[in-house]
């Protein structure tokens, strides 16, 4: 229906609770006339004075004139129920709680007051948009349009079309939410829909480092922070989200995929959240919270050492240079390493003790400096079990000397970021291989929705393709796990050189 998005006038939000007041908000301001339903009167009452407050401080913020507030709240209309009639709308949006049989129920009463012309979206956040609409006797009028809290500032909107939803709906929604000022995202229809989908490489590889004892969590958000340019690490993550939400989450996609290796969930946050540490919610998580401020514990400082010549392996291009000049006038020359001289290797997709044994370097001296990230920020010192502690202290100073703060980790078949980025990259290049996305939605909605710094295909191109493949091949081949298996999208991007935020060529493109 050509034309449908710039004929919306009036729309309706069912449920006023935190999602249902933002949809409310964000419409009214875009011009829309609102009518808010719930099955609770004071509920609706309450809502319209948020919103309406929330005007007035956009207004004192000088982000809205005055006469615009008062238009916007001006087309706030409460009705008296979510099945009032509603022959005026042109689109009733869902805000309910996440319960299945909740929302058949709604929209099958839904679907006898709306005329024909209506659209049903709903805002769930984990159901099947396809299950939902099973309970139709039109299915094709319900679509999926989720919104993320809070709704005015989080501008990313997934579209999700249902088995049954007609073609012309999810590009009318597409329309109206550019209309609304927010960025429309087409996702698919299973679990997690995109945004959770694609979230799910920086968390479950964050719990199996932790699994395997390779780092704490402060350690891994510290790494994800500096290194990576995280605006928030992994665990600071599920403890703002809290194990009660974000564990049924893991678990859900997981299974929804058929158990897909990629989307592991972990025993460490079952066991946490039956123990109720959930996070920020109940004073301790994987952080402890002392009037809901995070408890972070202090960066330990470097160990007295004694002074020892740092010789650096030439384990990849240029990063021999870059290490050395880095470390300063310490660093030893030469083919071999001295006696005392305190080894460092920076490989990708490789241990320490890997590169030692290949090289026939002394073990005992040997420790790992992630190269990722070009040594810019923090630096990540890689300790074996064979390594003589007073070789280790040496490390550790000569790398503190730097200014740079140092995290020290257990060494593994690649670094921490290493392992994050890798997994971010190959999760994203695993949606975009089965065409759930387009490469620049997956993108978008990881920006928009996750606040990475960059998507993780354009983040892929960023660090190399190839890099990424050599990292989950090394982590592959290392523990014969299939969650490192790498997306056949990223192994032929790699190979024939191009972009991952390129679809290539595609059989019908000879058609």
């Amino acid at each position: 229906m050509n034309g449908w998005a710039e004929r919306v006038g009036t729309i309706r939000v069912v449920g006023t609770g935190v999602m249902g007041r933002g949809i409310a908000q964000l419409a009214a301001a875009g011009g829309l006339t609102v009518e808010l339903a719930d099955v609770r009167p004071e509920a609706v009452a309450a809502a319209v004075d948020h919103v309406s407050a929330m005007f007035g401080k956009l207004v004192a913020k000088g982000r809205m004139t005055a006469e615009d507030a008062a238009a916007a709240k001006a087309r706030l209309r409460p009705v008296d129920g979510p099945l009032a009639p509603a022959d005026g709308c042109d689109l009733v949006i869902e805000a309910v709680r996440e319960d299945l049989a909740t929302k058949r129920e709604l929209f099958a009463g839904l679907e006898k007051v709306c005329p024909e012309h209506t659209v049903l979206a709903t805002n769930t956040s984990s159901l099947s948009v396809t299950a939902i609409g099973a309970g139709l006797a039109d299915p094709s009028r319900l679509a999926g349009l989720h919104f993320f809290n809070p709704v005015p500032l989080m501008r990313l909107v997934e579209v999700i079309a249902g088995a049954r939803t007609a073609a012309w709906i999810p590009g009318a929604l597409t329309e109206l939410v550019r209309r609304l000022g927010h960025e429309p995202v087409l996702a698919p229809d299973t679990p997690g829909f995109l945004v959770n989908h694609a979230g799910r490489g920086l968390v479950t590889e964050a719990l199996q480092i932790l699994g395997e004892a390779v780092a704490e969590p402060v350690d891994v958000d510290r790494i994800a922070r500096d290194v990576l340019g995280l605006r928030m690490g992994p665990f600071e993550l599920l403890d703002l989200t809290g194990l009660d939400v974000s564990h049924p989450v893991l678990e859900s996609i997981w299974t929804g995929f058929y158990d897909e290796p990629r989307l592991r969930p972990s025993r460490i946050t079952r066991a946490r959240m039956e123990a109720r540490l959930l996070g920020r919610k109940s004073g301790e998580g994987f952080y402890r919270y002392v009037d809901g401020a995070k408890q972070e514990p202090p960066e330990a400082a470097a160990p007295a050492a004694e002074a020892r010549p740092v010789w650096v392996h030439d384990t990849e291009p240029g990063v021999r240079d870059a290490l050395a000049a880095l470390l300063g006038g310490n660093v030893e020359r030469g083919e071999r390493p001295s006696a005392d001289a305190v080894v460092l290797v920076a490989p990708y997709g490789r241990s320490a003790l890997d590169v030692a044994r290949e090289h026939g370097l002394p073990a005992e001296r040997v420790l790992g400096v992630d190269p990722l990230g070009g040594f810019a920020s923090r630096l990540t010192l890689g300790v074996h079990p064979g390594v003589d502690p007073a070789a280790g202290r040496a490390a550790l100073a000569a790398l503190a000397a730097t200014g740079r703060p140092v995290t020290v980790v257990r060494d593994a078949p690649a670094p921490v970021a290493q392992r994050l980025l890798a997994s971010i990259v190959n999760v994203g290049c695993g949606i975009a291989e089965q065409r759930l996305a387009r490469a620049g939605d997956i993108d978008t909605a990881v920006r928009l929705g996750l606040g990475y710094p960059r998507g993780p295909l354009e983040w892929g191109d960023h660090a190399g393709a190839a890099t990424v493949l050599r990292v989950l091949r090394g982590l592959h081949a290392a523990t014969g796990d299939p969650r490192y298996r790498p997306s056949l999208w990223l192994v032929e991007r790699a190979e024939l050189r191009l972009p991952l935020t390129e679809t290539g060529t595609a059989p019908a493109d000879l058609l």
